[in-house]
């Protein structure tokens, strides 16, 4: 089947600096991709080309098998919705999404019911006649897609639309936004700096990197397998140690940190040989911790210390351990109940974790 979007070697370059360079991606049918990474990376800037705001540098846009280079941005099967979702104020609800139709030359009866059909996609039927100043931050939102998806486009844009909503409405809108993707059946492009927004609504994810993609997959493979050690620090929050390794034996490694520490840790294919400086990242949920060491005995690495810092937040909450061998605080997963539903910051504990959760990479960058 032919994807809804496809880019081919795109590049973008701005002067002597490179925005985007040579990145491929395709995008299947109805499906919700999502392109991650901090700001600056270029992400925007490969969302305004597909759209015709900018023109590319080299390689290929093709929506539905067919090359848009040529296509102006208001010819293209495309429609966007931006962080601010720039509805206009003094048209009532039905107006602001009939708008498009309207410049289209569509009828009076079919506006209307294209309207209609698309307030009952977006579970708010009936609030045609209202003003935009009496919906809320997430009906606004509704309200931005429908007026977007009533012009059936092939593609929908979204430039991180979540970014001006407060922390709960934004943990409802990503899940509000995964169901109205899939009731209009129609392909989102979404990008984000924020890695639970792309985790919780996409099919797939790029993570993108100066300019470029370091990895393309499912949230699960980033999370899980992650292909590079940009992918591993930024994508989740993990720990992350840099030295040199001082043992290698088929996929196993010793890694001595620059403060001391001796780790353990498995390359999982990537070749690394002894007197590599590397990186090694471990999960703060693949770390256990416990009041004896023994406890511990069937883990790889085992560390002492002591609680410097607890970061309570309900289910989610982190205990910092400092300790004697180096000087980087670890992060661990905090147990909400049972003997750790009371521990103190100064407590005397013992942390450790299996040396295949130890995900290892050759040193890049500071």
């Amino acid at each position: 089947m032919t994807p809804d979007l496809e880019c081919t070697n795109l590049t973008k370059r701005f002067g002597s600096t490179t925005a985007v360079e040579d990145v491929s991606f395709a995008v299947p049918q109805g499906s919700f991709f999502s392109i991650l990474g901090p700001s600056g990376c270029g992400k925007t800037t490969i969302m305004r080309m597909i759209a015709g705001f900018l023109e590319p540098s080299g390689g290929d846009i093709r929506i539905k098998g067919r090359s848009v280079l040529d296509v102006p941005p208001n010819k293209r099967p495309v429609n966007m919705v931006f962080q601010h979702l720039a509805l206009f104020p003094m048209m009532n609800i039905a107006d602001n999404i009939g708008y498009g139709l309207r410049r289209a030359g569509l009828s009076k009866t079919e506006i209307d019911r294209k309207v209609g059909e698309g307030l009952e996609r977006i579970g708010l039927p009936g609030i045609g006649a209202r003003k935009v100043n009496e919906l809320s931050g997430g009906q606004k939102q509704r309200v931005a897609i429908a007026r977007c998806m009533v012009l059936e486009p092939d593609v929908l844009l979204l430039d991180e639309p979540l970014g001006a909503l407060d922390l709960k409405l934004r943990e409802r809108m990503k899940v509000e936004l995964k169901a109205l993707q899939a009731a209009f059946d129609t392909t989102f492009v979404y990008i984000t700096h924020d890695q639970s927004e792309a985790l919780v609504m996409s099919d797939n994810i790029a993570v993108m990197n100066e300019g470029r993609f370091e990895q393309m997959g499912t949230g699960r493979d980033l999370y899980y397998r992650p292909d590079t050690a940009f992918v591993a620090g930024f994508v989740g929050d993990t720990n992350r140690w840099r030295g040199r390794i001082e043992k290698q034996e088929g996929a196993q490694i010793e890694l001595r940190t620059n403060s001391g520490m001796v780790l353990r840790g498995a390359t999982h294919g990537r070749h690394l040989t002894s007197g590599d400086p590397a990186d090694i990242f471990v999960r703060p949920e693949a770390i256990r911790i416990a009041h004896h060491k023994n406890d511990l005995q069937h883990f790889d690495n085992r560390i002492s210390g002591k609680v410097t810092s607890l970061l309570f937040n309900g289910a989610a909450s982190r205990v910092l351990v400092g300790t004697s061998e180096g000087s980087e605080e670890i992060e661990v997963n905090l147990p909400q109940s049972g003997e750790f539903a009371t521990l103190s910051k100064g407590a005397d504990v013992h942390i450790g974790w299996a040396s295949d959760q130890g995900n290892c990479f050759a040193a890049r960058g500071a």
